[in-house]
């Protein structure tokens, strides 16, 4: 269960590469298949990790896709899930049952969704968007866009697609094309061939400009003055220390107060987002999203082992392990221009140092790598700890404004 396994987390993309939900799974042992148990436990585990007493679901408008079976549909767990953001996917066998079929389409009708795996679309009968509300269609072979051109002449309207592995950006552009509606595979690691853009922006310049004044405790004026010549960063700033979550009683209109009350340590956190989410060297959002839970899953698995006082550190290492990507650079071109803390630095070049175990741990989250358990065990973090890690940056990632 949550006490032994890792949950490993994978992106479902829509066609124009945002992110709409994630399909989290137990990590999978070769000799060890997934019990029925282990299934159950992961929606009770994943219920009690991202719904909240006081503000509910934390994931916001993103969906869960989680594995299923018969005997688990009436579990307490699931009644604890907002049903409008759960989608259990399920084996087409398993609907032959009456009894499965006629508890599947109680779900349905209560809002659940259902997503059926290894079916034949064609042969899942008419009435199929009554028990599904997603099919899960599996490529093989190297003529990916044939195949989705197949599934695509036989879709249902009611009935939402969901294609994998989907390897190339040349296939995701062809499955897209021919109405496929989500995406599961590892394309946020890949850059689109033939982007001309490569380094920073204008308006990164200026973040990494602030970065490092804030760095060396410029004064605040000076600070203000390098703000003001980006009009679209300084709305951003006011927008976010009036932001609701920020908490601030008054709302406050002047660059040089937002500074003061934000404070140097938060402001370059959120300077290290904004350089991250301003990339336009033409990866897709799912890449910057996957900086920021990164980067706090960096960060919460360092406190564990670590002083806060380096929490700020652990989360820059997180964020900046995708900057190479995000500005298509090179690592090594990428920290000849930035200045970053020697630890930080060693991270990201060999994953050593006393921050580079906690970063390769929230790389091996993202991915089914045996490497989880060794990693977590040689900085001493429990499986359960490692898991409501995950879950809490992921839930944060939904939750702060840049």
């Amino acid at each position: 269960m949550h006490e032994s396994n890792f949950i490993v987390r994978e992106p479902l993309l829509d066609p124009k590469q945002r992110v709409i939900g994630y399909e989290l799974s137990w990590q999978h042992q070769e000799d060890q298949p997934v019990t029925d148990e282990e299934l159950e436990a992961l929606i009770g585990f994943v219920a009690e990790n991202v719904n909240d007493d006081e503000h509910g679901w934390l994931l916001k408008d993103k969906i869960l896709f989680l594995d299923a079976v018969p005997n688990m549909l009436s579990t307490d767990a699931l009644f604890a899930m907002p049903p409008e953001r759960t989608v259990l996917t399920m084996k087409a066998s398993d609907l032959a049952d009456p009894d499965t079929l006629a508890a599947v389409q109680g779900l349905r009708a209560g809002g659940v969704g259902i997503s059926v795996r290894d079916g034949d679309l064609a042969h899942l009968g008419k009435n199929l968007g009554m028990s599904a509300s997603y099919i899960e269609v599996r490529f093989s072979g190297a003529d990916v866009a044939a195949q989705a051109r197949t599934y695509a002449a036989a879709k249902q309207s009611s009935v939402r697609m969901v294609g994998r592995p989907v390897a190339t950006w040349s296939d995701f552009d062809a499955c897209a094309a021919l109405g496929l509606d989500a995406f599961v595979g590892k394309l946020h690691l890949t850059p689109r061939p033939g982007i001309p853009v490569k380094g920073m922006n204008p308006a990164q310049t200026i973040i990494l400009q602030l970065m490092q004044m804030v760095q060396k405790n410029e004064d605040i004026p000076k600070i203000e003055s390098v703000l003001k010549r980006d009009p679209a960063l300084s709305y951003k700033l006011l927008r976010f220390i009036n932001s609701a979550g920020f908490g601030v009683g008054r709302e406050i209109q002047s660059l040089r107060q937002a500074i003061t009350m934000l404070g140097y340590s938060p402001m370059y956190r959120w300077l290290t987002l904004l350089l991250a989410t301003a990339s336009t060297s033409g990866y897709s959002p799912v890449l910057m999203e996957t900086a920021v839970v990164r980067g706090r899953l960096t960060e919460l698995l360092g406190n564990k082992g670590l002083p806060r006082s380096e929490s700020e550190n652990l989360f820059m290492t997180g964020m900046f392990s995708l900057l190479d990507r995000l500005l298509g650079l090179s690592m090594k071109e990428v920290l000849d221009t930035i200045q970053l803390p020697d630890e930080v630095v060693r991270a990201l070049l060999t994953r050593g140092g006393a921050y580079g175990p906690y970063l390769a741990l929230a790389e091996a989250c993202e991915l089914n790598s045996q490497l989880v358990a060794s990693l977590a065990k040689s900085i001493n973090i429990a499986p359960v700890d490692v898991n409501k890690a995950h879950l809490s940056a992921l839930a944060w990632a939904q939750n702060i404004s840049t």
